[in-house]
């Protein structure tokens, strides 16, 4: 396993495989409120709203040290960080640092595949401004970035884009890791299923109880015995617990529909539990929205219930929705009109689709489903 940059050389690549780089900014949102306001350096920051029904969108390291992340009730994270300092997010500011980012991308390819604001693929193989490897390139990238914004990234290169995600997480904050060609399946084996990406806690658990912890347990699975116990998922985790993956970088990914979902770990009945439930996924839908820049016209609305029966209800408008308030309203309507629900449910998911502008999506928020930390 390789956790530090190589020594540099042509070497850090091999013929005839893609070379892929994964950047990463270090906790985009929150990093940006220090970098602005000099008074929030050092202090753990929370990007989000501080009532009582808000939910953290990003958390400074200092707030990380306290157990605060993402998607955290704003009162928990409180609870867990008693100096924690709130600042709403400021998303203008957000994108267009980002767009700097982005252009700094373009300067070393044009297969730019972005994620989000805060995160793209890059594929550099061809090599425009003939640095002579990866590593080099993921470098010069990062020391542009903090030069021309002030911010940190963290990169990743390796030859397909699960690996390079994988090692972009790997020396976090500020860090970079490389997987050359050949080391893949042996950086896999030591992780834990936990770092695949589309293996929520949910899915952790269950392969835990079949006695799968690491990516070594999971590689030692035939694919037969995948497909009993995963079903579709199978020929995902199969490659993936070999260090394969065989998905080109697109800059121009279409895509339908963005949203989230939320598994109970008890069923639900009562109907102010299930409107609570749902601001929760509006705020955090709202926030993957406003991230992507996407505009669309429809709401769907998804229960299942505790006999896993699924019910979907939509609501189109003639114009895009504009704002926070206005997505919020129709998925509130949607919720009130069912009401009540014939039995408890067991899953609620708010989606936005008929987009208008589109950016790509990562694979594991295909379908609209942003999975909310379950």
């Amino acid at each position: 396993m390789t956790s530090q940059p190589p020594a540099h050389g042509d070497d850090d690549e091999a013929d005839g495989l893609r070379k892929i780089i994964h950047v990463d900014m270090d906790a985009f949102y929150a990093s940006v409120e220090q970098r602005d306001d000099p008074a929030l350096r050092g202090k753990p920051v929370a990007v989000g709203g501080s009532s009582g029904r808000g939910v953290v969108a990003a958390a400074s390291y200092e707030a990380r040290a306290f157990g605060v992340r993402s998607a955290m009730p704003s009162g928990r994270a409180l609870r867990l960080c008693p100096d924690l300092l709130f600042r709403k997010p400021r998303f203008e500011v957000y994108r267009a640092v980002s767009q700097q980012i982005r252009a700094i991308f373009l300067d070393y390819t044009t297969l730019v595949e972005p994620l989000s604001l805060d995160e793209a693929y890059l594929d550099v193989t061809a090599d425009l401004r003939g640095l002579g490897s990866a590593t080099r390139i993921a470098e010069e990238i990062r020391r542009r970035i903090r030069a021309d914004t002030g911010l940190t990234a963290s990169a990743g290169v390796s030859y397909n884009k699960f690996l390079a995600k994988l090692a972009s997480d790997q020396n976090k904050p500020d860090g970079l890791c490389v997987i050359r060609p050949g080391e893949g399946a042996r950086f896999v084996a030591g992780l834990p299923v936990r770092r695949f990406h589309g293996v929520g806690p949910k899915g952790a658990e269950k392969m835990a109880r079949l006695g799968i912890e690491t990516g070594a347990d999971l590689a030692a699975k035939d694919l037969a015995w995948l497909r009993t116990h995963f079903g579709s998922f199978a020929e995902y985790l199969f490659r993936a617990a070999r260090g394969v993956d065989l998905r080109q970088v697109r800059p121009d990914r279409p895509r339908k529909s963005l949203g989230g979902e939320r598994t109970f770990f008890e069923n639900i009945t009562a109907p102010e539990a299930l409107r609570e439930t749902l601001e929760d996924i509006i705020a955090l839908v709202w926030d993957r929205i406003e991230r992507a820049d996407a505009h669309g016209r429809t709401v769907t609305l998804k229960l299942r219930y505790a006999d896993f029966t699924t019910l979907t209800r939509a609501r189109s408008l003639p114009h895009a929705v504009t704002d926070r308030a206005e997505f919020a309203m129709l998925g509130r309507t949607l919720l009130d009109e069912l009401m009540p629900l014939p039995q408890p449910v067991r899953l609620m998911g708010l989606t936005l689709s008929a987009l208008e502008q589109d950016e790509p999506v990562p694979e594991d928020e295909r379908d609209g489903q942003l999975r909310l930390g379950l």
